[in-house]
C-alpha cells in the first residue's frame, strides 16, 4: 500500500539569536493507511514538531516530505492551505470548538470553507457525527457536552471533508479514562477504515491502541515495538 505521507532524512531546526535549536533530528518514517501510528515522548521532545512537519504547518529545515504524492517542500503557502483543507484531519487536546455553534454547525464548519452548498455539507456533517455515535447530540452547544463527548464531535469535523490523514495532537489529554477508551477506540475505527491516524501523546496508557510507535527524545524520532517500549516504562 502506498504511504499517505513519507520522510527522507526530514529535520527541523530553529536560529534563536546566533544559536541553533535543533528541534528534531533527521528522521525517515512512512505513515500509512489502514494504522494507528502512536507518537509518544515527553514534552520538548519534538513530538509535536514531527506532527506539525506532517501537517504541514511548518516547512522541513532538511530532507525531503511527500504528502499525498506532493513534495511538501515545494509548495507555496496557498497550496500548502489547499492540501491541509483536502487530505488532513486534525483533531486537538483543547477540541477546539467554537463555543456559540452546536454540535452540527461545527462539524460543517470545514464544509463551508470548501464552499459545499449548505445541503450536501448538512447530510456529510451528520453522517460524520452518526460515525462516532454523537448523532443524538447534533443540536447541543460545546458547553453542553462533556469532555469526551466534545472530543468526538472534534473528531467528527476531522472527518467531515474525508481526510486521508487525520492527526491528533495529544487527544486524550483532557479526558477521564472512560473517555479516552471511547475516543481511542473511536480513532482505531478510523484507522480500519483506511485512514492513517497518527495520535501524539505522553501517556503510555495508549500504547495498547497502537499498530506501530515512534518514540521521540531529546529531538530523535526512533520505532520502538509495545514490548521494548513498556519494558523501558516500567523500568523507568
Amino acid at each position: 500500500m502506498n504511504p499517505i505521507a513519507k520522510l527522507a532524512g526530514v529535520g527541523k531546526e530553529y536560529q534563536v539569536g546566533d544559536q541553533t535549536i535543533v528541534a528534531l533530528q533527521p528522521v525517515d518514517l512512512e505513515i500509512r493507511a489502514g494504522e494507528l501510528l502512536l507518537i509518544i515522548g515527553p514534552s520538548g521532545s519534538g513530538k509535536t514538531t514531527l506532527l506539525s512537519l506532517l501537517g504541514c504547518v511548518i516547512y522541513p529545515s532538511y530532507g525531503q516530505l511527500w504528502v499525498k504524492d506532493q513534495f511538501v517542500n515545494e509548495l507555496n503557502q496557498k497550496e500548502l492551505a489547499a492540501l491541509r483543507l483536502h487530505t488532513i484531519g486534525f483533531v486537538f487536546q483543547s477540541f477546539n470548538l467554537i463555543a456559540p455553534l452546536n454540535a452540527l454547525d461545527n462539524v460543517m464548519m470545514p464544509l463551508q470553507l470548501k464552499k459545499m452548498p449548505r445541503a450536501a455539507a448538512k447530510q456529510k456533517a451528520l453522517d460524520a457525527l452518526e460515525l462516532v455515535g454523537m448523532l443524538d447530540r447534533k443540536g447541543n452547544l460545546p458547553k453542553q457536552l462533556s469532555g469526551g463527548q466534545q472530543q468526538r464531535v472534534a473528531i467528527a469535523r476531522a472527518l467531515v471533508t474525508d481526510p486521508q490523514l487525520v492527526l491528533c495532537d495529544e487527544p486524550t489529554a483532557s479526558l477521564d479514562a472512560n473517555s479516552i477508551s471511547t475516543v481511542m477506540q473511536e480513532l482505531v475505527k478510523l484507522a480500519r477504515s483506511g485512514k492513517a491516524v497518527c495520535v501524539v501523546t505522553h501517556d503510555p496508557r495508549l500504547i495498547q491502541y497502537a499498530d506501530r510507535i515512534i518514540e521521540v527524545e531529546a529531538g530523535r524520532a526512533t520505532e520502538i515495538t509495545k514490548t521494548d517500549l513498556s519494558q523501558k516504562l516500567s523500568i523507568h
